[in-house]
């Protein structure tokens, strides 16, 4: 099975480690069926670890190996990696910001029910949407073969997304229940707000194999996005708990984790 996962082509690798991702959400969402609420500290706990692995993932996996392919194709690779690095940013600080307007007009929302459920789930379809570019990015530039991005990285981002996917699933999922939809219904559209991480992989990875140039720019966005994410999201809200030195703890166990597989395996 693994032999058969790296003979395939960085396109059909993005595409079934976005379908991983995929996976998680709609597992994610499956908590409805078992629980009307979900513990916070497990949910604080998967998000501080998520957190580690971008942070450590934003500099082994794709910024470091950025470096170094701006370096081969003779550009100036301290200019190239920091536009790439504040485009990035930018880019998910506007999605911010539209996510933000999405979630006004969503409590602004009177009676209609299937307005609010359709508010609810663009909501969390525009954080996959970036998460599914960044994963298509790091399998497209093992094409490649650049020093410091690997396979194991590449896989170990894609957990990474993955766990913090779970969350994002129930997060859709439960509240929907609350307003009276079924089990089954609540479900399908807490899994469908990650169908769109496939996508986004297989065409983050087609554009990376087809314009090498742009490589270094697009590691180095997806850095941004990803510190960015870390940063404004997922950081403050695992500290949404009395337990934050424990919470705390998991974020740096995250790092540790993806730094040692970065380093030592990859």
């Amino acid at each position: 099975m693994t032999n058969f996962f790296m003979e395939l082509s960085p396109v059909y690798q993005a595409l079934l480690a976005g379908i991983f991702t995929w996976s998680i959400t709609a597992l994610g969402a499956a908590v409805v069926f078992f629980f009307k609420k979900v513990n916070n500290t497990i949910m604080n706990g998967m998000l501080g670890f998520s957190a580690g692995v971008m942070i450590a993932a934003s500099f082994f996996s794709l910024i470091d190996p950025a470096i170094k392919m701006a370096e081969s194709l003779n550009l100036i690779s301290f200019v190239v990696v920091s536009i790439g690095f504040l485009l990035g940013a930018v880019v998910l600080l506007l999605g911010d910001k539209l996510y933000r307007f999405i979630e006004k007009k969503k409590n602004l929302s009177t009676t209609d029910q299937k307005k609010r459920c359709m508010m609810l789930i663009a909501s969390i379809t525009l954080h996959n949407i970036p998460e599914g570019l960044v994963m298509g990015v790091s399998f497209g530039s093992l094409l490649y073969q650049i020093t410091g991005n690997s396979l194991v990285s590449s896989l170990t981002l894609a957990l990474g997304i993955g766990i913090q996917n779970f969350p994002e699933g129930s997060a859709v999922s439960l509240p929907l229940r609350r307003e009276g939809y079924s089990r089954k219904k609540a479900f399908f559209m807490g899994q469908l707000s990650a169908i769109v991480e496939p996508i986004s992989a297989v065409i983050g990875a087609l554009l990376v194999m087809k314009i090498k140039y742009l490589l270094p720019y697009l590691l180095s966005m997806a850095a941004g996005a990803m510190i960015f994410v870390a940063v404004s999201d997922l950081i403050p809200e695992s500290q949404h708990c009395k337990k934050k030195n424990l919470i705390t703890i998991f974020t740096l166990i995250g790092f540790t984790v993806m730094m040692f597989l970065d380093v030592a395996l990859g």
